[in-house]
């Protein structure tokens, strides 16, 4: 199956390897063989070759060399066609992966090699002639798109598959475009028409416009004449005046020299009180500086007294301890010598016991005891040697036993007094801790209320310190502030009239300029543009509060207002989604107001969007289409209905916010000086303060020595402690080998007893004759008698060692603990001395403190003396300042009265040039054209950031008079000279009064109003232009678009229906083929003879190759059931029909079938040889692989593929087995030894 695979041009992902270099067979070769150029081989010289056993895995390198492993392999494919001609098909590839392709032994390229297979209908994409292993299962069990990939592939429509997508992206690609230039054609009709429109709105806006300047600059040039005249005016007053002046000032000119030299005096005597008060708060500081210094001082002194007194108990509680270690240390010698005393006393007394008590044998009863003793010897010699060795080891072990409980009692005794002594000094680390934890508490409440204290001084001069700040900052930008700036009238008499509202009416909140204030400066002008006209509007609690506020106005005739009733106003919610557009936010977002106001500041909002730049405001208007009013920060709208406005309208309105500012400028700082001076004094409190300080000191180094008396006693606790655990471990490791001991003791006892007992048998039956006649109960009394007293003696000698050696360890522990003792005296002696160093040195510093001190106070009563005498003086001379002032008040009447006339018109003056100045500044910076005489310098050159003020030295009258008096002030015109020839001459004599600036202003606001509610957009004939521009360039790119969609829609629908075409051909000839197949392949002549039914189900019937075809197969006398749910057998039944009706369109001249019938069992497998017998015929070759009798013993030939070891190829046998061959069976074969085996083989069968 892989030769004919490879020989056809099948891919090798579909062979039984990776590459195609992996096809070259690399088995064993003969070693007599020789590999021709085409990779076959020959034999040697007798043809027989005995194959290499060595494997592949075994073989070097060398070996593979000798062996001349082939580099190529071919496959050569015979076709004969219905004209009996035959043509060779040759595919060779060598160890590299090439292939070489050939037909008729000629070198062809791949794709002539492929071009020959598919004019002899043999499909390699399609594979339509042969059915590998396993694609019977896969077909059953493929899902419906997988079919549609099949007939795809069978029918030629999947070659068209690349162009038709391609063709149908770029179809929806042109109709997008199309569309979208459709869209963008109607879009700029509509905007051309809507910039028509502007254009005839902004011509008569710009009319509407020149009117509205001339009405400014006639009300301009009103203010200004009548500005004029009254400087003129006012001017020649002041120089009337002055000269009355002058005539005054000569009469009292000797009374203000009297007064000079008097203050003279006074100041003079003033400074000398000053000096003396100066030296008395110096010498007042030392004086406090000195008695601060001496609290810690007392402190100290007081801890460090304690100190002593204190180590001084300390060093009485351990000399009595030191004592007690001396009385122990003699008692327990004393105890001792008693002891030794008593040793030798009894030894004496044991012997002279013994000499009275002892009796005396003849020397015949000796030599018998001694003859008897031998005998016994002789008979219990063997126990004898046992109790003698038990009894030295009964000794031995008396002795350790001795001398380990002598070791547990000393250990148990040393362990019960450490003990106590850890108990005493627990006690004693309590009270200290208890002390150290007074100290803490005591500590913290004190630095507690030190912090207080310090916390409340700092926070006192932080707060000065805030508001020092925030005065020089207020200071400073009052004087960078324009203190020339006057308020319009206008704003004036509103401000006013509102104020006289709230008083009359609770409801009246305010301006909304008044209540609202941008959240930052850079969108102030922006601000200001969106409120607009309502800048000035009223907020009101309610209807009714608005409705008497306008009865006040029309009674009181005080103008006209607008009010904003927040309990029936009316706003909608913005619906414009800007969130996410950079630099934009809505306008009431942009603004400080009280959470009371929201309904009056959303209503004068509205859905306005404060925008960064007119690019951004453009954008969200124009681009994403949001219904807001675009408010740039410079002042630009962009309104709902498209039309823009720009300028400076918003400016005004901004400075009049700043004239609040300044107001409020001046109203925080006369707080905060109220606030400076209500703070207390910051040296209050500064005693109390050095005192805590002094106090924690002394605290803190009473904790320090309550501490290290605590650590000491805690070191004492360690050392205690570790000779605890060691006398524990001593006795815990002794216990136990006392008690061993112990019981080895007695069982030793036991086991001599018994010894003892044999023993004392043999000598009763020996010594008893004795015994009896000596009256003697047995031989061991006798023994016994003799040797009680040495036992004894034994027994004493071993308890007064164990009482000296007791007493011994006593007196050495209490030697060391005497010895510590002595030390911790020596420690706490040295503490003694040095704090009794300290406390003199401090009482040595304290006695020169308060000497200086005595002195200071010495010093302050004499400066306090010289201070009342200065005080006497200085009332003296105040007392004459003061009658000279009255001298010289008497005559200066008339020069007071002249003086505020003077100040009146000067006033007057200054007032009408500041009025001038803003007036004329104003024009140039709104770009006003007034009228000029030809002498005048030009508008552009008035300095803007210049402040009218008067001359400093004009109305100064503390300083020389006579030379600032003589003329009046000067007032700076900048050489700006204006013509007031167009002014009408009713406006020049009429006055500079209300009635008239109300009408001018009132015929400049209704213009404003009338161009307010045009707001046109004045760039609408430029953009008409442009507009026409881009309409015609987009009517051509429209009929570009247009012409590429038509196109592309025909080449795809061209494509669309080849496709189709060849796809719903190849689907109805394997539709109309399935169902007769599929019942030939199921019935049975007998049983079943209509056989079952199958047929193919277009999902989509208009584009099929887009979607799935869904095959359905029933069996014969089966309901209806899906594929998966049929059996291996009816699976692989139903997907040989769809192979057979598959291949029937477009047929092969052969069709390969590998293993087809592996799951079918023998009624099925006869119905497929049927199947292929009925329809094999000259045109239709049918080559079957199979392991099943019921196939190839109804075939015409059988071919069996071996290999040839000797050449290194593959042959065939043949075998005819038609009706048309002989009665025996011919085998054609090259080797007697393979015939052999297939022979076999067949009779098998």
């Amino acid at each position: 199956m892989d030769a004919i695979s490879f020989v056809l041009g099948i891919k090798s992902s579909h062979l039984r390897s990776a590459h195609l270099r992996d096809l070259v067979y690399r088995g064993r070769v003969l070693r007599t063989a020789t590999i021709n150029g085409d990779g076959s081989a020959t034999n040697g010289v007798n043809g027989n070759a005995h194959p290499d056993h060595a494997s592949d895995d075994e073989a070097t390198p060398q070996n593979t060399q000798e062996r001349h492993d082939p580099k190529s392999a071919w496959v050569t494919a015979v076709y004969e066609d219905d004209a009996g001609d035959e043509q060779f098909w040759k595919r060779t590839i060598t160890s590299q992966g090439v292939s070489e392709y050939r037909i008729n032994d000629r070198v062809v390229t791949a794709q002539q090699y492929n071009e020959a297979l598919e004019a002899e209908n043999i499909l390699i994409k399609a594979r339509n002639f042969l059915v590998f292993q396993g694609d019977v299962e896969a077909i059953a069990s493929q899902s419906p798109r997988d079919l549609t990939k099949l007939i795809e592939q069978i029918s030629g429509s999947l070659e068209y598959r690349a162009e038709y997508e391609k063709l149908k992206q770029a179809q929806d690609e042109a109709l997008d475009n199309q569309n979208y230039n459709l869209h963008r054609r109607r879009g700029i009709n509509s905007e051309l028409k809507q910039y028509e429109e502007q254009k005839r709105e902004a011509e008569s806006y710009s009319k509407k416009a020149d009117e509205r300047d001339q009405a400014i600059v006639t009300h301009i040039l009103w203010k200004l004449y009548h500005f004029q005249r009254v400087i003129e005016e006012s001017g020649a007053e002041i120089q009337k005046h002055q000269e009355e002046l002058k005539e005054h000032r000569r009469s009292i000119e000797k009374y203000e020299h009297n007064l000079d030299e008097a203050k003279k005096e006074q100041t003079k005597a003033g400074k000398e009180v000053a000096k003396v008060e100066k030296n008395i708060k110096n010498k007042e500081k030392g004086v406090e500086a000195k008695e601060n210094g001496l609290v810690p001082i007392a402190e100290k002194i007081d801890i460090s007294r304690k100190s002593v007194a204190r180590c001084e108990k300390r060093v009485t509680d351990i000399t009595k301890e030191r004592d007690s270690h001396s009385s122990s240390i003699k008692q327990s010698t004393k105890d001792l010598r008693v002891v030794e005393k008593a040793q030798g006393q009894w030894e004496t007394e044991r012997r002279k016991v013994a000499e009275q008590e002892g009796r005396q044998l003849s020397d015949a009863d000796i030599q018998q005891y001694t003859k008897l003793r031998e005998d016994v010897n002789k008979q219990t010699a063997a126990d004898q040697v046992k109790v003698d060795n038990l009894s030295r080891q009964q000794k031995a072990d008396e002795e350790t036993v001795n001398s380990l409980k002598s070791k547990v009692d000393s250990a148990d005794w040393q362990s019960q007094k450490l003990e106590a002594e850890l108990s005493d000094i627990d006690e004693r680390k309590s009270a200290v801790n208890i002390q150290i934890k007074e100290i803490t508490r005591e500590i913290s409440s004190k630095k507690k209320a030190y912090n207080e204290q310090t916390s409340e001084r700092l926070r006192l001069a932080q707060i000065r310190t805030e508001k020092d700040e925030q005065l020089q900052e207020v200071l400073t930008k009052l004087l960078e502030a324009e203190d020339g700036r006057k308020q319009n009238e206008k704003d004036v008499r509103l401000r006013n009239t509102v104020a006289d509202m709230k008083r009359s009416f609770p409801g009246v909140k305010g301006r909304v300029s008044e209540l609202c204030k941008p959240i930052e400066k850079r969108y102030g002008v922006a601000v200001s543009t969106v409120l607009g006209r309502n800048f000035d509007a009223v907020i009101v609690e309610n209807e009714k509060t608005a409705i008497d506020c306008i009865g006040y106005l029309r009674d009181q005739r005080r103008g006209q207002a607008t009010f904003i009733p927040l309990d029936t106003i009316q706003w909608t919610a913005s619906t414009s989604n800007i969130k996410g557009t950079r630099g934009t936010r809505m306008a009431i977002d942009t603004i400080n107001y009280d959470s009371s106001l929201e309904r009056a500041v959303a209503y004068v909002c509205g859905n306005a969007v404060i925008c960064d730049d007119l690019a951004v405001a453009k954008h969200v208007c124009w681009e994403k289409r949001n219904d807001v009013k675009a408010v740039t920060l410079d002042g630009s709208i962009i309104h709902k209905g498209g039309n823009m406005t720009g300028g400076q309208g918003g400016k005004q309105d901004m400075r009049r916010w700043e004239d609040a500012e300044v107001e409020n400028l001046r109203k925080l700082k006369d707080k905060l000086i109220a606030e400076m001076s209500a703070l207390p004094e910051p040296r209050r409190g500064a005693s109390e303060e050095e005192a805590l300080q002094g106090e924690l000191t002394g605290l803190e180094q009473k904790l320090v020595y309550s501490r290290e008396e605590f650590k000491a006693n805690d070191r004492n606790q360690a050392s205690k402690q570790k000779e605890l655990s060691y006398a524990q471990e001593q006795l815990e490791g002794a216990r136990p080998k006392y008690r061993e001991k112990l019981g080895e003791l007695e069982n030793s006892k036991r086991h001599l007893e018994d010894l003892q007992a044999a023993v004392s048998e043999i000598e009763d039956e020996v010594f008893a004759d004795f015994c009896r006649r000596l009256d003697y109960e047995n031989i061991r009394a006798y023994e016994a008698q003799q040797g009680s007293l040495q036992q004894e003696a034994a027994q004493k000698n071993i308890e007064f060692s164990t009482q000296k050696s007791r007493l011994q360890s006593r007196i050495k522990y209490e030697e060391q603990q005497l010895q510590e003792t002595k030390s911790r005296i020596k420690r706490l002696e040295d503490q003694i001395k040095q704090d009794q160093a300290l406390i003199d040195e401090l009482e040595a510093e304290q006695e020169s403190t308060q000497a200086e001190l005595d002195t200071l106070g010495a010093e302050i009563d004499q400066l306090t003396e010289q201070l009342e005498k200065q005080k006497a003086k200085y009332s003296q001379k105040a007392e004459k300042v003061n009658e000279q002032r009255r001298e010289v008040q008497k005559r200066s009447k008339n020069v007071d009265g002249t003086l505020r006339a003077i100040t009146g018109l000067e006033s007057e003056r200054q007032l009408s040039a500041a009025g001038r100045y803003t007036l004329l500044r104003r024009c140039k910076l709104e770009d006003m054209n007034i009228p000029l005489t030809e002498q005048s310098r030009p508008l552009d050159q008035l300095p803007i950031d210049e402040v009218v003020q008067t001359d400093p030295d004009a109305m100064e009258l503390d300083e020389d008079q006579d030379a600032s008096l003589l003329q009046p002030s000067n007032i700076e015109d900048h050489g700006i000279d204006i013509d007031f020839e167009d002014l009408d001459d009713d406006l020049k004599d009429v006055g500079n009064d209300e009635k008239t600036d109300d009408e001018l202003q009132s015929k400049i606001k209704s213009l404003n109003a009338e161009l307010d509610h045009m707001a046109p957009n004045m760039r609408a004939v430029e953009r008409v232009s442009v507009a026409k521009g881009r309409l015609a360039t987009t009517d051509k790119d429209y009929e570009d678009a247009r012409k590429r969609a038509v196109r592309a829609k025909e080449a795809f629908t061209k494509v669309k229906e080849k496709r189709f075409e060849l796809f719903k051909k190849a689907f109805d000839h394997i539709s109309e083929q399935i169902k007769p197949i599929y019942k030939d392949l199921t019935k049975d002549p007998v049983n079943l003879p209509m056989g079952g039914q199958a047929y193919l189900d277009m999902e989509d019937s208009d584009e099929p190759y887009l979607d799935g075809i869904k095959y359905h197969a029933m069996p014969p006398l089966k309901r209806f059931r899906d594929m998966e749910h049929l059996s291996g057998g009816e699976k692989t039944m139903a997907a040989l029909a769809l192979l057979f009706a598959v291949h029937s369109y477009q047929p092969s001249p052969f069709f390969v079938l590998d293993e087809v019938d592996a799951a079918l069992d023998n009624a099925n497998v006869a119905k497929i040889a049927n199947y292929i017998r009925d329809h094999a015929g000259p045109g239709m070759q049918f080559i079957v692989i199979s392991l099943k009798t019921g196939l190839f013993q109804g075939s015409e030939a059988l071919v069996g593929i071996y290999r040839d070891q000797g050449a290194n190829t593959s042959k065939a046998l043949t075998l005819d087995v038609s009706s048309r061959a002989p009665s025996h069976y011919v085998l054609k074969a090259a080797d007697p030894d393979i015939v052999a085996q297939i022979s076999v083989v067949f009779q098998r069968t």
